[in-house]
């Protein structure tokens, strides 16, 4: 439940449209639901602006199930990561307009009511680390963000990213996602006003260890305003761009 809602509910009480008993009935799930093996939050709406984001791996499908169930029953929109697609066809039959992005491995289900806000640019050194950056643009764009993408643009060949330095002046925050050396967050993080979320991704040959070289650049970046998230994680960086986005809006 959102604010908007809860308002909207508490009108209804007090304006006699609604039996007090119907209001306790949907109120009762709040703060969570407990379900045995999750405890379904139903005050981060109310909390943080976007309801609990469903994280698929590890999950067994009866359990995304029931989550996304209990979620859909007070939420919209609708998020659920690192899903598959036999994930996306079992949400799907609870909410037809559940949507599948294949490279983000996300499903989701957007409120139509969301306004897209502010400007979010998201890059990719390489197009190997295009699935991260999809997962980082998804999240942002479902959570209300207005997003733009540049993909391969690592500095192998630095001209490929100098000839659009005029789309990086114009975000209120870059997301930037790279693997093997890691370097292009910080190149970035030279040239922009605004904050650059870093994002290692695991690809790359033996001595990347599975995205730690990436991982140990970024943190050690002498560009100032770079922060850096875990390996892979996306979602954090799409969570966190599109926080720094809205900052301000109306």
């Amino acid at each position: 439940m959102n604010p908007e809602a809860l308002e909207r509910l508490l009108t209804e009480v007090q304006k006699g449209t609604l039996p007090v008993k119907a209001a306790i009935g949907q109120l009762r799930t709040l703060p969570f639901e407990d379900l045995g093996f999750a405890s379904v939050d139903h005050h981060r709406s109310l909390r943080q602006g976007f309801p609990e984001v469903i994280f698929c791996e590890g999950k067994t499908s009866t359990q995304i199930r029931a989550i996304a169930k209990a979620l859909l029953k007070h939420h919209r929109p609708l998020l659920a990561t690192r899903a598959t697609r036999q994930v996306a066809m079992l949400i799907k039959r609870l909410d037809r307009r559940a949507v599948y992005h294949d490279e983000a491995r996300i499903v989701s289900i957007r409120d139509p009511k969301r306004r897209l806000q502010g400007h979010i640019l998201v890059m990719t050194a390489g197009t190997s680390d295009i699935p991260v950056a999809e997962e980082a643009k998804v999240t942002a764009e479902v959570m209300g963000s207005r997003v733009e993408t540049l993909y391969d643009v690592g500095v192998a060949g630095i001209h490929r990213l100098l000839e659009r330095q005029s789309r990086l002046m114009q975000a209120r925050v870059v997301v930037v996602a790279a693997g093997m050396d890691g370097v292009l967050p910080s190149v970035v993080g030279g040239l922009v006003p605004c904050p650059v979320v870093a994002v290692p991704t695991s690809r790359g040959y033996g001595a990347s260890f599975g995205g730690l070289a990436a991982l140990l650049t970024m943190l050690n970046s002498c560009a100032a305003g770079v922060g850096v998230m875990n390996i892979d994680n996306g979602f954090g960086a799409g969570c966190l761009a599109h926080r720094i986005n809205v900052l301000g809006q109306a």
